[in-house]
């Protein structure tokens, strides 16, 4: 993994955002760094997606932000106008995942087959998005997955929680959780930074027990 990724994974959690209003962006930069979670990825899902990015990471430089939700080559290129350190996407589009390589920037597809994981491979990639986590057979598919791969690292994202992740942490493939449950969109909308603070430092913690015992 690049040393950016490599970074993702001593969070262990990464926040999926989605955010409707970029005047959101900078309070709740501020909330998940008061909060110990000093990463972000901001989904491409809505209009403000690239001037949040923006603003985060001028605000806070050294905060780890990437774009999720990439779909085609033009958010590649407006994800990292906008400053933004990797690129996640949901699925494996070998053109995105190629135009990220040549532009050297850190990119985790989604992947949810071994023929997907294949093809990682063949690039060069060594940490790949299992999603969608839980619909995709959870726990139990990474570790079978995982076994012809053993260099290989996942960061499952889709229904992960509080309850479930450390599940997910003690395997020993995982690098990396994407959730978005300490970063709701109706807590966003709703501007209750100083929630998504405290559910952050829990997130944390949560993490760090479960490394620390592993």
């Amino acid at each position: 993994m690049s040393e950016i990724l490599n970074e993702l994974a001593d969070f262990g959690i990464v926040p999926v955002v989605v955010i409707k209003n970029e005047e959101d962006a900078l309070p709740l930069a501020k909330a998940l760094m008061r909060g110990g979670l000093c990463c972000a990825e901001v989904t491409f899902r809505t209009a403000a997606a690239a001037k949040a990015i923006e603003i985060m990471t001028k605000a806070f430089p050294d905060m780890m932000v990437g774009a999720g939700t990439v779909t085609s080559t033009a958010q590649v290129d407006e994800a990292i106008s906008s400053g933004a350190k990797f690129i996640v996407s949901p699925g494996f589009d070998a053109e995105v995942v190629d135009y990220c390589i040549s532009k050297q920037i850190p990119v985790v597809p989604g992947v949810c087959t071994p023929t997907e994981v294949l093809m990682g491979i063949k690039r060069g990639l060594s940490l790949l998005k299992f999603f969608p986590a839980q619909q995709a057979g959870g726990c139990d598919m990474i570790k079978a997955m995982s076994a012809p791969f053993p260099g290989i690292r996942f960061m499952p994202t889709g229904g992960i929680n509080a309850q479930n992740l450390p599940e997910y942490l003690s395997i020993g493939c995982v690098a990396a959780c994407g959730g978005s449950w300490m970063v709701k969109s109706d807590l966003i909308e709703k501007g209750d930074f100083s929630k998504i603070e405290e559910l952050a430092k829990e997130a944390v913690q949560l993490a760090k027990g479960v490394r620390c015992t592993n």
